[in-house]
């Protein structure tokens, strides 16, 4: 045998993963989840994929780029679906959840140390170097994605649509969305070559080995569409909305905080898609400018705790909540945590409930679809359009943290360094996001303290 014959020699199956192990499983993640959404993917592809071989890398992608297209968060949607197709529903509702409430109670925890000592010189002098590491984190994840999806001259010239559509001519993101899955879904069926989902093994190319849920493995009978389960999906879905809704009606009124924080985010679940940074400006144009929960600076503050804590990016949603139930004194000003706390919990059952419905509802269709290139060309050109529309967003933090008084106001010299520094830490030496940040914010307090002094 050839050492390359021994180096690829297939394990043998791996054997089918009780409840109570996956269980285990998700705990962990909700903790370890760092590295936002392409972070987030890449633990579990190295621990379901490669590690563990729970399901095949092409299964992975598959359900991947069916999250990819939906509005939410993919890397908890993908959890989710993983879960649902090992466990049923339940395993579902369990991966989905615990990715997101470990994130959710250290975000309570740690905005309420924003809003009590935010103006404490160690505190801003922290965040004042946290700003700039952010926007280059945006920019680096439109390269990173860019180098996935990008792979020829239609997709460049998607992803470049895009961004001039959003930059330019200040087009929606779901009409983004829908023309780039129109272009993939017809110019599939002339050139389909060049809209084949690329990303998963190459002809030849080792895999990991047999998984339990490898690319010929039938669909479970709890996966396979039926009528019937799509109805008692929306159904449960619909109630628990209405259930939660008609709580807030009850006791806060329609012009309650609570109340227009509920509708505000369950809008922002159901027309936002890309994932994290293609809806920070839909948020900030909502939370900031319309509601006026937070200011722009506090989000910009917000993304840097949601960078910093495991789960996903959208989880500074719970921040928002936060600052905004805090602000507004939604429970009283004898009760400003319990009543933030409460506006958190809110904002995230309704960023978050549309996700679990869209994959326990949708899962079975898309099973049915593996190599169908229907169904994947649509989402390889969506994925190009999200890189324009991620390097919008760069711009759009770039902007008010380099210019933070607008136009007319001084250039923030500074911070632009501590931008470049982040930028070339993450391109030439691909530092990890928790190193980046402590070092940006190391900076940034040192930064200030030589400042007071002079």
């Amino acid at each position: 045998m050839t050492p390359l014959a021994t180096r690829h020699a297939q394990p043998p199956p791996t054997a089918p993963v009780p409840f109570a192990q996956a269980l285990l499983f998700w705990f962990k993640l909700g903790f370890i989840s760092f590295g936002g959404p392409a972070g987030q993917i890449a633990i579990m592809h190295a621990e379901l994929v490669e590690r563990r071989r729970w399901i095949s890398e092409r299964r992975f992608l598959h359900a991947l780029n069916y999250c990819m297209l939906l509005p939410g968060p993919e890397a908890q949607q993908l959890a989710t679906y993983i879960g649902w197709l090992m466990h049923r529903t339940w395993g579902g509702i369990v991966a989905g959840a615990l990715f997101v409430l470990p994130s959710l109670f250290i975000l309570i925890a740690l905005s309420w140390v924003y809003v009590r000592f935010g103006d404490v010189p160690v505190v801003s002098g922290i965040f004042y170097g946290i700003k700039p590491a952010v926007t280059a984190l945006v920019l680096h994840a439109a390269h990173r994605i860019g180098t996935r999806a990008l792979q020829n001259g239609w997709m460049w010239g998607i992803a470049a649509a895009s961004f001039v559509a959003i930059f330019v001519l200040h087009a929606p993101f779901p009409a983004i969305v829908l023309a780039a899955g129109l272009i993939g879904f017809f110019g599939a069926r002339r050139w389909p070559a060049v809209f084949a989902l690329g990303g998963g093994p190459q002809e030849g190319q080792a895999g990991y080995g047999p998984a339990l849920i490898d690319d010929d493995t039938p669909t479970p009978a709890h996966a396979r569409f039926s009528r019937r389960h799509l109805a008692r999906v929306l159904g449960a879905g619909l109630a628990l909305w209405l259930a939660a809704m008609a709580l807030l009606l009850a006791t806060q009124g329609w012009e309650g905080a609570l109340t227009q924080m509920g509708w505000f985010f369950t809008k922002a679940a159901l027309l936002t898609f890309g994932g994290a940074y293609a809806v920070l400006p839909y948020l900030y144009q909502g939370a900031v400018e319309h509601y006026h929960w937070l200011s722009g600076p506090q989000m910009i503050d917000g993304l840097a705790l949601g960078e910093t804590t495991p789960g996903p990016l959208i989880m500074v949603v719970a921040f928002v909540g936060f600052v905004g139930g805090w602000l507004q004194q939604v429970w009283g000003a004898d009760a400003l945590f319990a009543g933030a706390a409460a506006a958190a919990t809110v904002v995230t059952f309704f960023t978050f409930l549309p996700s679990f419905v869209f994959i326990l509802a949708g899962g079975p269709a898309v099973e049915a679809t593996h190599g169908k290139l229907g169904f994947t060309a649509p989402l390889s050109a969506i994925t190009a359009a999200v890189v324009g529309v991620i390097l919008n967003l760069a711009l759009f933090f770039a902007y008010h943290l380099l210019w933070p008084r607008g136009w007319d106001g001084p250039f923030d010299a500074l911070s632009a360094l501590i931008a470049l520094g982040a930028a070339w830490a993450l391109f030439r030496w691909r530092i990890g996001v928790l190193p980046l940040l402590a070092t940006c914010g190391a900076a940034g307090l040192a930064a200030r303290s030589l400042l007071a002094l002079f």
